[in-house]
């Protein structure tokens, strides 16, 4: 699970507001009972607001504990208990620990939570009705916080999911190209080693018989290493390894509804590493894909890719009205494009157009790409 976020200037309004609240509850609340402490504890309470996320259980520690041996006290005192008008940022603290704290700190806060709640209802009982009204209050608190946290979650999971997906995907690529070179230099090395041995060239064999060892154990171990990427159980993927020219297959006049798409290779698109040209037709086809699916209204995509002496860009947009769900499909297209374009040292933005529609733009480097 990702680590809780820093504090924000809400956190540091939230403080304010509730020292404002405590300071004006010292003046104007008459009937306040031990008012030293019980001002001194609303103070600690906000503070406390400040932690509630790094130090979840230690807050509903603070908090509920605290309620709970001042309820205790003050009705062994006969004195009444103590009545916090910002005592409701208890249920803040609550939905924190079951938001952010772990699950072992989550059954202990939950122990503070019930002492806090018995000594309450035992020590200043109003009716049955205010009593479950409280505990359905305080446990929706927990509940809020468990739910957003599983919802969280699980959306952090799939998108790491996709990116590994997407580095396998890679990986199969890179072995295939890699592989088919690799093999070349050790074939040309068996060559040599027949013409080289013919002559009599004791340094030409020794040099082909170390190019020979090398290039096979270096085929030995990138089979390894993408071996250990791929998923045990997963079929081996025999599909051809697309290039750019696949992109121009993209285009199409239209079915109905109608959608027209039009390709455009421009530039200087020679001498791209295979690798690249896959990772290319890749996002061109998912942008297209995604534009089919989600481009409402739309009459047209464009599809470009320009190739320049440093770098090949890919730009796909369309003229359709988007909706606010455009950007999370459900299948985290996005996340492993940007994983992909990242992966070979590129840029990938993605986003709704200034005037209409939507644009998606990969910049991938000819230079320092992963093969």
């Amino acid at each position: 699970m990702k680590s809780p976020p820093q504090r924000a200037s809400r956190d540091w309004a939230l403080v304010a507001i509730l020292m404002t609240a405590v300071a004006l509850e010292a003046v104007f609340h008459s009937d306040l009972v031990w008012r030293p402490v019980s001002i001194a504890f609303g103070f600690a309470l906000g503070a406390a607001v400040l932690v509630r996320r790094t130090h979840p259980l230690e807050t509903v520690a603070l908090a509920f504990g605290t309620f709970a041996v001042l309820d205790v006290v003050t009705f062994l005192a006969n004195a009444g208990p103590v009545v916090l008008y910002t005592g409701p940022v208890v249920l803040l603290f609550a939905y924190s620990l079951f938001r952010w704290g772990s699950g072992r700190q989550a059954a202990i806060g939950l122990g503070f939570m019930a002492t806090s709640f018995i000594a309450s209802v035992a020590t200043d009982f109003t009716g049955a009705a205010d009593a479950i009204g409280g505990a359905v209050v305080l446990m929706f608190s927990a509940a809020l916080g468990a739910s957003i946290r599983y919802r969280h979650t699980a959306r952090y999971q799939l998108i790491e999911r996709a990116k590994l997906q997407e580095r396998e995907l890679l990986a199969r690529e890179l072995h295939d190209t890699v592989a088919h070179h690799v093999s070349a230099i050790a074939i040309q090395a068996q060559s040599g080693l027949f013409l080289a041995g013919s002559s009599s060239l004791s340094g030409a064999v020794e040099a082909l018989e170390i190019i020979e060892r090398e290039a096979s154990q270096t085929l030995a171990e990138m089979r390894t290493m993408v071996g250990a990427l791929r998923d045990r159980q997963a079929q081996p993927d025999v599909a051809p390894q697309r290039s750019i020219a696949d992109i121009a297959d993209l285009a199409s006049s239209g079915t109905v509804p109608p959608l027209r798409i039009d390709v455009q290779l421009c530039g200087e698109l020679t001498h791209i590493p295979p690798a690249l040209e896959a990772a290319l037709y890749r996002v061109a086809q998912e942008s297209v894909t995604n534009a089919k699916r989600h481009a409402h209204q739309a009459t047209h995509v464009d599809v470009k890719v320009l190739g320049n002496p440093e770098d090949v860009r890919l730009t796909v947009s369309d003229n359709g009205a988007r909706t606010a769900t455009t950007t999370n499909a459900s299948g985290y297209g996005l996340v492993g494009m940007t994983e992909r374009v990242t992966l070979l040292g590129g840029t990938f933005t993605a986003g709704p157009k200034s005037d209409r529609g939507w644009a998606v733009e990969a910049v991938f480097p000819r230079q320092g790409h992963t093969t």
